[in-house]
């Protein structure tokens, strides 16, 4: 039978690996610690997502980046704010094991889920090929984000299991992006590439404006899609990070 002084130690051992869990690597913070004002729609904890599942390693709703990187979005969200207009971010750090969990979805050529939102141009056996999925990603150094803007009055539609999928690329597609930048998130199709042709005026001004918003706090655009951007003067250009998304400690 345990003794006291067993049951003590056995506490302690289990107060010390809780806090390791939730003590992030050196440099990384919780961006909500850092700029609350930044709204999170974090699609990969969730159903809504081209998966339609929660992905491996998300284990809580939160963005997690390099100091750096969050001190700079923090930087742009304060700017655009003179404008009352929010930052609202979809991803941010990545686990690798998440990276994974991506590539061993594409290669199950039968899971069409979530085909009729997020790619229904694509043939799924050529997400590889085209660059939609990839066996490592740059979310996963920390400092690469996924973000959109709208006003600061406005409010996320929730989005409901089951519901019906509306094609990314049309105008009538889930309102997930207040401000219209010609598609939804992590939208696969041409038509999210920045410079596509077909985009509406009204979208091309609001790419250009997130696009120079960041570019001016340091941010650097990814030529495929419109949402994403990486810090330019990283701190951890090549590491890939494994630990877990987990939920902010109190």
């Amino acid at each position: 039978m345990p003794t006291r002084t067993m049951l003590t130690a056995l506490a302690l051992l289990a107060g010390t690996a809780t806090a390791m869990a939730e003590t992030l690597p050196e440099n990384f913070v919780y961006l909500a610690d850092i700029a609350p004002q930044i709204r999170q729609d974090m699609r990969y904890a969730g159903d809504h997502n081209f998966v339609g599942r929660p992905i491996t390693g998300y284990e809580a709703a939160e963005c997690i980046l390099s100091r750096p990187a969050a001190e700079a979005l923090r930087d742009a969200a304060i700017e655009l704010a003179e404008q009352n207009l929010v930052l609202r971010v979809y991803d941010c750090y990545r686990p690798a094991r998440a990276v994974a969990d991506f590539a061993q979805w594409a290669r199950d050529i039968d899971d069409l889920a979530m085909q009729a939102e997020f790619y229904p141009r694509v043939d799924k056996s050529r997400l590889f090929e085209l660059g939609y999925i990839a066996e490592r990603s740059g979310h996963s150094r920390g400092s690469t984000v996924d973000l959109t803007i709208e006003p600061a009055e406005s409010a996320p539609t929730p989005w409901a299991h089951g519901e019906a999928l509306l094609d990314c690329a049309l105008p009538d597609r889930y309102p997930d992006n207040p401000l219209d930048f010609g598609t939804g998130y992590d939208c696969f199709d041409n038509h999210a590439h920045h410079g596509a042709a077909g985009i509406n005026p009204e979208a091309e001004e609001n790419r250009k404006m997130l696009a120079d918003l960041l570019d001016r706090h340091g941010f650097a655009p990814y030529a495929e899609e419109w949402w994403h951007y990486t810090l330019r003067d990283e701190p951890f250009p090549d590491t890939y990070f494994d630990f877990v998304i987990a939920a902010r400690p109190d």
